[in-house]
């Protein structure tokens, strides 16, 4: 059996060039080179791998042989690998990161993320992303122990000397009942009324926040990790809790959640800080992040 003998890139391209314009005249065209040149790669290419490629008999275009067909994913899938490997290598050389890891807190509006990321993938698409999204000190516990580039937290994170911080923006918190709940059905709440009902507050993963509350006024409350089971349990009638404006909105609108005007404190805003250590300054997709988030949080009327 005669040995397989590695084949050229160049040689790969000059085969997927004939494949996709449909004769040798047209590959040598696209590629600018001479048809005898194209040519000669061909032959080369069938010499190599020991198999031929295209059936020029017969037609003045050259048929791919069911070898050919056979081979042409793997060739497209090298060409695209070898591009996608020189294009990392510009983007390094230019400073991009090989990798962006952002951890956003859930409070962040998701049509705001979701629309942000899209973006980005298109500025960089040579940028692999880890996207994290966590609830309060789980941010900044990400962005400490270096497994999240920059982080999107919330305003109640201790100050860390190895975490580089600055405000971005807001999100309104509004405390929220379904309208079958007992607050919701009082003309005015009294002060003290909220200790006597069970409340429904958003739980830290992170041993850097662990044990402190966050605008919590009951003595009776049952702690959650998720906004998703928190926003359920609202609905349902199991207790009362602060939300995001922008994720309980079509519910104040349909009436399904009653906003509560509580006598301690009614709506009040959640800042969002933006995280980055110290010794790791964000690079150009991580600046462009914080750029975007700043200026799109500002523009959302979800967050107003």
């Amino acid at each position: 059996m005669v040995d397989v003998v590695p084949p050229s890139l160049d040689h790969l391209r000059c085969f997927l060039a004939v494949v996709e314009e449909g004769s040798f005249n047209a590959a040598a065209r696209r590629l600018g080179r001479a048809i005898s040149v194209v040519s000669y790669a061909i032959a080369q290419l069938e010499s190599q791998l020991d198999v031929r490629l295209f059936d020029r008999e017969g037609s003045r275009r050259p048929q791919l042989t069911e070898a050919g067909r056979a081979l042409l994913s793997e060739a497209h899938a090298i060409s695209d690998d070898v591009d996608a490997l020189l294009a990392k290598v510009r983007s390094l050389r230019q400073g991009l990161e090989a990798e962006l890891s952002l951890a956003v807190d859930v409070m962040v509006p998701g049509n705001v993320l979701a629309r942000l990321l899209r973006d980005f993938q298109v500025r960089f698409p040579t940028v692999p992303l880890r996207l994290h999204i966590e609830a309060l000190g789980a941010v900044a516990a990400l962005v400490l122990d270096g497994r999240a580039t920059l982080g999107i937290a919330g305003p109640d994170i201790m100050d860390l000397a190895e975490i580089e911080r600055e405000t971005i923006g807001s999100v309104e918190m509004v405390p929220v009942a379904a309208p079958d709940h007992a607050l919701a059905k009082f003309e005015r709440i009294e002060p003290g009324e909220t200790r006597k009902h069970l409340q429904l507050v958003l739980t830290d993963r992170s041993p850097l926040t662990e044990g402190r509350d966050f605008s919590v006024f009951s003595p009776r409350s049952w702690r959650l990790a998720d906004l998703g089971a928190k926003h359920a349990l609202l609905k349902e009638g199991i207790g009362w809790g602060s939300m995001p404006r922008h994720a309980v909105r079509a519910d104040l609108e349909a009436g399904t959640l009653v906003e509560l005007k509580l006598p301690e404190r009614s709506a009040l805003d959640y800042a969002l800080v933006a995280l980055w250590r110290k010794d790791s300054r964000p690079g150009p997709a991580a600046v462009w992040v914080l750029d975007e988030m700043r200026e799109r949080l500002a523009k959302c009327p979800s967050t107003k």
